[in-house]
């Protein structure tokens, strides 16, 4: 049942990854300058949503098996929380440029937000425990995390009066959806060549308490 589980995981994932890229190559918005959450308003901006939509139910399939196999609740309950998320950001589309920031608006940007920073924090924790592929599960995490940190970079000048308009925000933000589609399919490969037991105490609470500011 558990590997069933993951494998249906992989599936969906993969859907997600093949609607997001059709999605990228049937518009016209631009890679390096275009937030992804602009395709919602272009003809095939369903695509978006199903991606996303299939992204979702292949972490919470991966957080059922992680689960099953006994993995630290952090684990289970981040990647949880990442599929959580991609609904969310699936449910609620961004506001059309130029346009004041709506509530749907608001629960779209948070919720990509905390997307961004819960599967970095799933994959250390994940790679704690050593293991075949812990090397590329850490360094991809770390990735993700320093392409987080430069997506943020935009906002912080925009908030100072500065001018974003020749930062590829739109080519971080991409590599950050990249990085952590990569660090969810490490997961459920993790999740299905072994079992996960208890991570490091000193680990577990550092990721946990960060996932609870």
């Amino acid at each position: 049942m558990t590997n069933r589980l993951s494998s249906w995981g992989f599936v969906a994932i993969t859907a997600g990854a093949g609607a997001m890229t059709a999605v990228h190559v049937m518009s016209d918005v631009n890679p390096l300058y275009g937030m992804i959450s602009e395709y919602a308003f272009h003809p095939y901006g369903v695509l978006l949503a199903v991606s996303l939509t299939a992204f979702a139910g292949g972490s919470a399939l991966f957080a059922m098996d992680l689960a099953r196999r006994g993995a630290p609740a952090a684990v289970v309950g981040l990647v949880t929380v990442w599929s959580c998320c991609m609904l969310m950001i699936a449910a609620f589309p961004t506001d059309r440029p130029g346009v004041s920031l709506s509530m749907a608006g608001g629960i779209h940007r948070y919720a990509a937000f905390a997307a961004f920073v819960v599967m970095p924090a799933a994959g250390l924790l994940v790679a704690a425990h050593g293991g075949r592929h812990a090397r590329l599960l850490r360094r991809l995490s770390l990735a993700a995390g320093v392409f987080l940190v430069l997506v943020l970079i935009p906002y912080g000048l925009r908030m100072a009066g500065a001018d974003t308009l020749t930062v590829p925000a739109g080519l971080t933000q991409r590599l950050v959806v990249v990085t952590e589609v990569g660090v969810l399919a490490l997961i459920g490969l993790v999740t299905t060549t072994g079992r996960l037991g208890a991570a490091p105490a000193r680990l577990t609470r550092r990721v946990s308490a960060a996932a609870a500011r």
